[in-house]
This record gives C-alpha cells, sequence and structure tokens, in this order.
C-alpha cells in the first residue's frame, strides 16, 4: 500500500450553518467560486481569496448541479427540483429548459415505492451532476428526503426500472441512461475519455465503465469497483478530479476526505472538523470542500461546531478543467 499523506483542517472558510451544501464551481474568469444549499435552496458565491466578498441568493426551489456553458457568459446550466434549468448570473432570474419528468410522471401515484409524496415529480429532485468532453450534461434525480420522510428509495421495481440518470444532450433532448439508483453522486471520466466513473452513494462504491465518448453509451454490465470507502459508516459522495487523474473524494460521515489514484488506492487524507462532507472542488491548487449539517449531533457533538460550512486547504496540485455544457439548440 503507498504511503498516505495527511492533511488537516482546523476552521471554515466560510462558516455557514448550511443544510446541505453541493457543488463547489469555480468560475476561473471571474474568480467567483459559486455552491448550493439544497435543503435550504440557496445559491452562494464567494471569491476564493475573501471571505468578506461572500453573497446569497434565497431560491424558490433546490438546485443540486451548475456547469458553465460554452459561448454563454450571462448564464449557466443547473439541475434543479423539476429538470434542467438556466440562471442568470447577474440577476439570479431562471428559466426551466427541459422537464425531467413525463405527463405520467406527474400524476398521483398513492406514493410509489416510498409511500408518501403525490407524484414522482414531488418526491424527486436533482443531486449531483458533470459534464462530458462533448458537452452532454449528465444529472442524477433522488427521492427528495424532506418530502419522502428519508425513506429514501431506488423508485422501481424489478418489473418497472425507473431510470433516475439523466443525460442532457446538446439539442436539448433528454435521455434516462441507468437504473437502479438510490443516491447519485460523483460522476467524472478518465483523463482519456475511454472510462466513466459513477457513485451510487449507499453502495459504498465509486464504479467505472466502459464509455464512448462520440455517442454518450456507458456498458452498464462491464462496470468494475474502481473505489470503495474503507471507513466503516461512510460512503462516497462527490469528488473532484486533479490534473494527475487521481480523485478527491468526499467520505460523508467519515469527516475525510480522500485522494485515490488510478488503481483505487488512497495515497492522502484531508481530516475536516465535521462528518458530514459532501464535495470538493478546486480553485487553483487549493481545494474547497462543501458538509452538511450533522445528522446525529447527540452521538457526535463535536461535528456541530462547524456542520454546514465551506472549508478549503492548498493540496499543492491543480484540478482538472471544467467541461462546459454545449448547447446547440435555442432555449
Amino acid at each position: 500500500m503507498p504511503e498516505v499523506k495527511k492533511y488537516k483542517i482546523e476552521k471554515p472558510y466560510l462558516d455557514l450553518q448550511g443544510g446541505l451544501l453541493e457543488a463547489p464551481f469555480w468560475e476561473k474568469d471571474t474568480n467567483t467560486l459559486r455552491f448550493v444549499d439544497i435543503v435550504k435552496q440557496k445559491l452562494h458565491f464567494v471569491n476564493p481569496t475573501d471571505p468578506s466578498s461572500h453573497k446569497q441568493w434565497d431560491l424558490d426551489f433546490s438546485i443540486g448541479t451548475t456547469a458553465n456553458i460554452e459561448g454563454n457568459d450571462k448564464e449557466f446550466i443547473f439541475g434543479g427540483k423539476r429538470g434542467y434549468g438556466l440562471m442568470n448570473r447577474e440577476t439570479g432570474e431562471s428559466r426551466w429548459i427541459k422537464q425531467m419528468w413525463t405527463d405520467e410522471e406527474r400524476k398521483e401515484d398513492g406514493g410509489g415505492k416510498p409511500g408518501v409524496g403525490k407524484t414522482r415529480e414531488v418526491r424527486m429532485r436533482s443531486n449531483d451532476g458533470a459534464v462530458d468532453a462533448a458537452g452532454r450534461y449528465w444529472c442524477g434525480a433522488m427521492n427528495d428526503p424532506p418530502v419522502v420522510k428519508n425513506n429514501i428509495t431506488d423508485e422501481g421495481n424489478p418489473s418497472q426500472p425507473q431510470r433516475v440518470l439523466f443525460r442532457l444532450d446538446s439539442d436539448l433532448s433528454i435521455h434516462r441512461v441507468k437504473d437502479p439508483v438510490t443516491i447519485p453522486n460523483g460522476t467524472s471520466w478518465t483523463l482519456d475519455n475511454k472510462y466513466m466513473y459513477f457513485t451510487d452513494s449507499p453502495s459504498g462504491k465509486i464504479m467505472k465503465y466502459p464509455f464512448d465518448l462520440s455517442t454518450g453509451g456507458v456498458e452498464w454490465e462491464k462496470g468494475t469497483t474502481y473505489f470503495q470507502c474503507p471507513i466503516e459508516g461512510g460512503v462516497p459522495d462527490g469528488h473532484a478530479q486533479d490534473e494527475e487523474g487521481f480523485f478527491w473524494v468526499a467520505l460523508f460521515g467519515t469527516g475525510k476526505v480522500v485522494r485515490v489514484n488510478t488503481e483505487g488506492e488512497v495515497v492522502a487524507e484531508i481530516e475536516v472538523p465535521t462528518r458530514c462532507v459532501t464535495c470538493p472542488g478546486f480553485v487553483g491548487t487549493e481545494l474547497f470542500i462543501t458538509s452538511a449539517a450533522e445528522e446525529d449531533g447527540e452521538k457526535y457533538p463535536w461535528s456541530t461546531k462547524y456542520q454546514g460550512g465551506l472549508f478549503k486547504i492548498d493540496v499543492g496540485v491543480r484540478g482538472c478543467p471544467l467541461n462546459k455544457f454545449k448547447m446547440q439548440a435555442k432555449a
């Protein structure tokens, strides 16, 4: 086993006491880090070198993931409660461009598999997502915990699987590409784009699948385990890829972010002063890490002080450039 380099963060960059911070995304041109609070329905912005620059927008729906758009500096694209949308960077004005759910899924169904929530659209929300090198935007959906009272399921059954990993192509056609999925998280690709990595958090694993960049096709049946969380009680959440092709993976429930080499081995570990770390994102050689509210404050009182905070640490390696969504159709 390789030697594990150790890092430790003592306090947050922003002490926000958020509900579920996620999706840190660095806009290099404006040197702005944006990230979301899914539970409290907020969008945050901050200069990575000036915490006093922090501002937030209150939303009337949740956002799970965002991405930039090639050739469009006024708006960014997001995966939200009902589907994909665009948001104006200056005004916060938003509009939906593609709904995830069909007319049938907007009909009352008795609560579906969770047994609660009038329709599938009501009880689902977007979670993590990423854009591939061809400009397609992948976004996973999951049961919305407050709606289903934390009875999170994969929404399907053997006779009627429900594909809840979506792919939005440049022509704005939407494709449902994988089932079953319970909590879709970190998604990325090898540097040569021959394989796709995908995380279904409750499995405790990040899986690796053969990928065809030209078509967006994934050979799901040929998946192999790339990484399995080595810490009992923890699960892989979001991750970020560095320029060496290694991954920095947030291990939710452990207070740790680990660096994993291409062989799936842990080679570095960051200790964070709260347990529910959710997603890392690069700003140069600095790694910004989002977190969620502590789920069991009585058992882990140490974790509550900086719960739902934003953290940062210099790890001495740069992140891979993030792909932009290539929108060829008019929205």
